[in-house]
């Protein structure tokens, strides 16, 4: 499988954004998906991530209630959408593809996107 993500940008606090990541091979829908972010000088953490059929999703506490994460299989693509951002948000977003139930630590994942900025200003 392999990923590009896609959609990041620098944004004023309180807008929003949305992410897609693009999914290569046919069996993407076999994969639960998750985003992940990278700030400076932090290590890389677990935002979002949905299982291969979007029954299950999990988010980290310092998004819930303004991200959303969802796919769609027949698109082999899946997004995150990022309202009311902060700028703790600012980060490197990452997304990947992991045979491991959404929520999994990013050892289990094992396929990643090259990353998107974004930036969100004060």
């Amino acid at each position: 499988v392999q990923l590009q993500a896609f959609g990041g940008g620098l944004v004023q606090a309180g807008s929003s954004l949305r992410l897609s990541c693009a999914a290569s091979g046919r069996t993407f829908s076999r994969y639960s998906m998750g985003w992940f972010r990278q700030a400076p000088g932090k290590e890389r953490d677990l935002v979002v991530a949905i299982n291969w059929s979007g029954s299950s999703r999990y988010y980290a506490d310092s998004v819930k209630g303004r991200f959303t994460i969802s796919r769609d299989n027949a698109k082999n693509t899946v997004y995150l959408q990022m309202n009311s951002l902060k700028p703790e948000d600012t980060a490197v977003y990452y997304c990947a593809a992991s045979l491991y139930p959404p929520g999994s630590p990013s050892a289990r994942y094992d396929y990643w996107g090259q990353g998107t900025q974004v930036t969100v200003s004060s």
